[in-house]
């Protein structure tokens, strides 16, 4: 029997199809009956054609037909049917989806240019990315504030720029939609317009970023068939977001369906943004709604943020105050790596090219607008490449080297801006190779650092299994971080290589069913192998701390002048001490008294001299700069060699 396609199908063009041929294919499906509908997809064009009747071998051998799938969903283009890879959505310099936490914020409604403007400030101080306040205001009672309207977009949209964040306003109308068009960078959809088909239509077709918000009475499957209406239209980039649902619950103004946040992500290739303000109503529960979506998979938030909330024109009572909302940044930045993710910055206002950054102060560059390639050591799907992807972006450059040596020649040279190596690990201790790569690389320093949690498995060709192994390959880390479960298989012959990826490589060249690795899923994944045991790791609160490094620009100062909590608040430095009672004391206490608290010490033989050492020391940079400032001097005066590894700000 013909393999007849009955419901919707989705056609994917060649790029290189002709016109007659995009004719031809056109022709066959309307004369056949089909509903046609063309949309561009990630560079990509896509026919979505509903009916039935044809063959599917009848569209495959139409020239310029590259793929014909059926779709069992009713909202294709949302679906992961047509797409397997998660969408990342670009507004101005921030990407949403991927690896990155995005946080949206400022007040529910604008009230004045001096409101709008505060807030703003304060919301970017902490760390919010997108400026979010509405100008046309759907209330419930006709006689609630409704907005500024027009000139309450235009205070945003001032305040927005002038701190350099993209900002996000709610549409309510078809009319006003090509009005906003040019004052807001992402247009929302409330929830009370989900299911206006056609402000969908228009708003879709002005082909700008949209944050579908889903209604209070809406399924799962009504939002996405909205969004689809979006992606229909004319735009690509659509955010859904959960705001909670209207149940028979009183005591929160709505009821957040955590749940609804991974079941989107398997069913849609969409990013997924919760608003915990108004999925809860009060702002004490806000904190613990928002750090559980981001805990289930959400790429990112949008909070209400007010000055002044007892005075706010609208939704005081489930409005943050500033430093709640620092605090919940704060949170959110150290739950991050536990998500494999990392929380999205914005660069300094007016921040311009690498080359202008102090070396001190990269870290609190916007990492995904660099587009130099940034070094690290491996291959595809090595732990650094995660770390170097949630720091810099998906879009990131990426310069794959041989050996963690290889990266500081890289960044020495200039082949990479930045680069990416391991220092240290929460269950092994240092990475002594690369700190002694410090002392032999004096021009290439710290620039920040990054957590990452790290998770080890087992992996090997097709049809082996565990009791087919008889060797094991890996980078020594990865052997350390997996010794408990190593020491059960005693019989297995253990053999080290220069990284985890390398290990990976050497499985999948020789083709052996009696050979395994241990490296990341996404490293099994990148390369094609079975993974036999997942989460092998000594302790699962396993975690690797990983180094920015970049080459050292002469004529900086230590500590840039950074406000907030942006500001550099660590420094790494290494020195050695006369061979005298009491040198390491004196050392130590110039630093303690100034007050200056030691984070970590460690000593490092000096290569060429047995029974001398260097000493590794991180610190936190105090408030007053001055203080540090006054410590280094002392130090100098009683160490015999002090070299600064990096001033930086210190992962959460």
């Amino acid at each position: 029997m013909p393999d007849y396609i009955i419901g919707t199908m989705i056609i994917i063009l060649s790029k290189e199809i002709s016109a007659h041929d995009k004719k031809l294919v056109y022709s066959l499906l309307k004369d056949s009956g089909y509903t046609v509908r063309e949309q561009t997809l990630c560079g990509d064009t896509l026919i979505s054609a509903s009916g039935k009747g044809l063959a599917m071998h009848e569209l495959e051998i139409l020239p310029g037909v590259e793929r014909v799938a059926q779709t069992s969903k009713p909202y294709e283009l949302a679906s992961r049917e047509t797409r397997a890879d998660d969408t990342i959505v670009s507004v101005g310099p921030v990407k949403i989806g991927g690896a990155r936490i995005v946080v949206i914020a400022g007040p529910c409604a604008v009230e004045s240019r001096e409101q709008i403007a505060e807030v703003a400030e304060r919301v970017r101080d902490s760390g919010a990315v997108i400026l979010r306040g509405g100008a046309f205001k759907p209330r419930t009672s006709p006689y609630a504030f409704q907005g500024l309207g027009m000139k309450g977009l235009e205070y945003m949209k001032q305040a927005g720029e002038a701190l350099g964040m993209p900002i996000v306003t709610e549409v309510v109308s078809p009319e006003l939609a090509t009005e906003m068009k040019d004052l807001t960078d992402m247009f929302q959809i409330g929830a009370r317009n989900m299911q206006n088909f056609e402000l969908l239509k228009r708003v879709g077709a002005l082909r700008k970023p949209v944050l579908l918000k889903r209604g209070a009475s809406a399924t799962i499957e009504e939002w996405l068939l909205s969004a689809e209406y979006l992606l229909a239209s004319g735009t690509n980039d659509v955010i859904l977001c959960e705001r909670g649902i209207r149940t028979f619950e009183t005591f929160t103004r709505n009821t957040l369906d955590i749940s609804a946040i991974p079941v989107v992500k398997g069913l849609s290739h969409l990013p997924v943004i919760v608003d915990p303000s108004h999925a809860l109503g009060i702002r004490a529960y806000v904190h613990a709604a928002a750090l559980s979506a981001i805990a289930v998979g959400a790429d990112g938030l949008t909070v209400e943020v007010h000055c002044n909330p007892d005075k706010a024109f609208s939704d005081g009572p489930q409005s943050l105050y500033p430093d709640q909302f620092e605090k919940l940044m704060r949170d959110i930045e150290a739950l991050a790596p536990v998500t494999g993710k990392e929380l999205q910055r914005l660069p300094p206002p007016n921040a311009k090219k690498v080359s202008e950054i102090s070396f001190s102060s990269a870290w609190t560059a916007a990492f995904s607008l660099i587009t130099e390639k940034i070094a690290f050591s491996g291959r595809s799907g090595a732990f650094a490449e995660r770390a170097l992807i949630n720091a810099f972006g998906e879009d990131a450059d990426r310069l794959p080297v041989s050996s963690f040596s290889g990266v500081f020649d890289a960044v020495l040279d200039g082949r990479a801006a930045f680069g990416m190596v391991p220092v240290e690990n929460s269950l092994t201790g240092s990475v002594h190779e690369n700190y002694d790569l410090f002392l032999r690389y004096p021009d290439v320093v710290m620039t920040g650092e990054i957590k990452l949690r790290i998770v080890h498995c087992l992996m090997a060709n097709e049809g082996a299994d565990l009791s087919s192994i008889k060797t094991v390959r890996s980078h020594a880390q990865g052997f350390a971080q997996c010794r408990d479960f190593l020491d059960k298989h005693a019989e297995w012959y253990l053999e080290i290589h220069p990284t985890t990826t390398d290990a990976v490589l050497s499985i999948v060249k020789d083709g052996s069913k009696n050979a395994a690795a241990i490296a990341s899923e996404a490293a099994a994944n990148a390369h094609g192998l079975v993974i036999l045991k997942a989460g092998i790791e000594n302790n699962l609160q396993n975690y690797t701390r990983f180094a920015i490094i970049a080459r050292k620009q002469e004529g900086k100062q230590l500590i840039p002048a950074v406000s907030g909590p942006k500001k550099p608040n660590k420094a790494s430095l290494v020195f050695s001490v006369k061979d005298e009672p009491g040198a390491l004391i004196s050392c130590l206490g110039s630093l303690s008294g100034e007050g200056i608290n030691m984070t970590k010490l460690e000593s490092r033989p000096i290569l060429g001299s047995p029974w001398s050492y260097m000493f590794y020391v991180d610190l936190a940079i105090p408030e007053d700069e001055a203080l540090f400032n006054k410590a280094l001097d002392a130090l100098k005066k009683q160490a015999v060699k002090l070299q600064i590894l990096g001033v930086y700000r210190a992962a959460a």
